[in-house]
């Protein structure tokens, strides 16, 4: 799977910690869904990774490549990915051509690397793994009047069945301390679980709510069976606090940034595979 996308030997210990996470990039969901990875660690740069300008783009040998290997060993491992047969996609998805793959911009970042939060260390090598990777909204940085409307209304812009991973640019991830004063990353997540709130009536009104949630809410699950309590006019919150992630990427030529609708699955080690 490797050699058919394309990737260098060097590239193996990124491509089998992905196969080890045992997370697929081909999931078979009607709603067309597709994976999503990123890289932290050394292996970064000695590998060639971008975390950059254009790093969610076709542009860099390795994201390209070690994204194409990993769909095609989920593809193939699992037993094939035929529309009508073994792949229920309704429309399709791009993303499930790469699967999202690319590095975090550590230096450019003003937080602690995402892997860090998962318990490695700075100097370790590891790659995060998301599923469900579908829906996204997409902005020019943050206005000084109205930014808390305008991440709000991006928020509010997503599906409340999947959570939000909050891609930035450097400069936005600067324009996020400057503006609401989130110099730790676990604060700015804080005020994002308390911005995205819609009323209990709209919330269950989602079909994919319905579908997903509501058994486990009947169920008498947490959070879920307080919010079925909630009245219709009632702001809940859209999502659970502990799905809500923050990523740093992009090459600071403008401040764009932009939500992807993922669930977090793990992180694993790459080190494990040198």
């Amino acid at each position: 799977n490797a050699v058919m996308a394309g990737a260098r030997p060097e590239y193996l210990p990124v491509i089998l910690a992905l196969a080890a996470s045992c997370v697929t990039a081909r999931g078979s969901s009607s709603s067309a869904v597709a994976g999503m990875s990123f890289v932290n660690g050394p292996i970064r740069d000695e590998i060639g990774m971008n975390s950059g300008t254009g790093a969610l783009g076709p542009y860099n040998h390795a994201n390209a490549t070690i994204g194409r290997a990993y769909g095609l060993l989920s593809q193939n491992l699992q037993g094939g990915s035929i529309p009508g047969l073994s792949y229920m996609g309704n429309q399709g998805n791009n993303y499930n051509y790469n699967s999202l793959t690319f590095a975090e911009n550590e230096e450019r970042s003003p937080w602690e690397p995402f892997h860090v939060q998962h318990g490695f260390q700075p100097t370790d090598s590891a790659v995060s793994v998301f599923s469900s990777c579908r829906a996204t909204a997409f902005t020019l940085g943050l206005r000084e009047k109205h930014w808390r409307e305008h991440c709000a209304n991006m928020l509010r812009g997503m599906d409340p069945h999947t959570p939000p991973v909050l891609l930035l640019d450097p400069i936005a991830a600067r324009q996020f301390i400057d503006r609401g004063g989130f110099t730790k990353k676990d604060a700015l997540i804080d005020w994002l679980y308390g911005t995205a709130k819609m009323s209990a009536s709209e919330y269950w009104d989602y079909q994919l709510i319905q579908n997903y949630i509501y058994p486990r809410a009947t169920f008498g699950e947490e959070p879920w069976a307080s919010k079925l309590k909630a009245a219709p006019d009632e702001l809940i919150p859209m999502f659970r606090r502990e799905d809500i992630h923050v990523v740093v990427v992009g090459g600071e030529t403008n401040g764009y940034w932009r939500i992807m609708g993922a669930n977090y699955q793990k992180t694993v080690s790459i080190d494990e595979w040198r």
